[in-house]
């Protein structure tokens, strides 16, 4: 027989040794594709998040610019204030609030703050708007938004809304639009909200004097705890009592 052929046990030790690397470098980069998704996905939020906080401070600087100069009320955003819309946000994360409802969207500022931290925790916002301008503007910004999914928007009176929703139906409501029309809803505001539910109401310092039936109403009832807080234009709060003995309480979800 012939002699082996010059480096034929080293070319056979040599491919087995290219397996052995081709499976560490393999682990290797099965490693680094995980953190690299990690680290990708993390970009991909960060960008997100971004797009949101530029978008409400858009639609902030937007609402600001128009309110300046537009005299019709149906055509004014009258927005809350940023620090209103993130006591907004800490509220519905604390009370766990996972079935929001908003009543006056307007061009939907307020709602990305509600609809922001209802997503955080499993939730959702339903938002109510009468004005089909005002309607058609949030729905295009919750698109931008993409809170879309988190975002029920229903065009119709609050009334109608408040009438054909269930018993205990929201952990949260948050009450900006028309002043004067709170007194005649508050009986299906009370059946709506949830034992511990928590109801928000805007503008109860710069509007004392249309507030004041309303505020009237619902500190006068025993089942609701209330309070003024200086947020914003002022926000009022009303806790529904969530235990027999008349103590309010709040309903804490894990």
């Amino acid at each position: 027989m012939g002699a082996p052929l010059p480096g034929a046990s080293q070319g056979k030790g040599h491919f087995a040794n290219r397996r052995v690397d081709s499976v560490k470098n393999g682990c290797s980069f099965s490693a680094n594709n995980k953190w690299v998704r990690q680290a990708s996905q993390l970009r991909s939020q960060i960008i997100v998040d971004d797009a949101l906080q530029n978008l409400k401070a858009e639609l902030a600087r937007f609402g600001q610019v128009n309110d300046a100069t537009q005299t019709e009320r149906p055509h004014r955003m009258l927005n809350i204030t940023r620090d209103t819309g993130e006591f907004l946000a800490v509220l519905v994360r604390a009370t766990a609030a996972q079935r929001v409802l908003e009543i006056g969207t307007s061009n939907g500022y307020s709602t990305l703050w509600l609809a922001e931290a209802a997503k955080g925790i499993g939730g959702s916002v339903t938002t109510v708007e009468f004005a089909e301008y005002k309607a058609r503007l949030a729905a295009a910004n919750f698109a931008r938004s993409g809170l879309s999914p988190f975002v029920t928007l229903v065009r119709d009176d609050a009334r109608h809304v408040l009438e054909r929703s269930g018993p205990n139906a929201y952990d949260l409501i948050f009450l900006d639009a028309e002043r004067p029309e709170y007194p005649g809803w508050w009986p299906e505001l009370r059946r709506v909200l949830r034992p511990g539910g928590l109801l928000i109401v805007d503008n109860a310092s710069t509007h004392v004097e249309q507030m004041a039936p309303f505020v009237a109403l619902v500190t006068a009832d025993i089942e609701f705890a209330t309070c003024l807080v200086p947020v914003g234009n002022g926000a009022f709060l009303a806790v529904k009592n969530a235990s027999p003995d008349g103590c309010p309480t709040i309903a804490w979800r894990t």
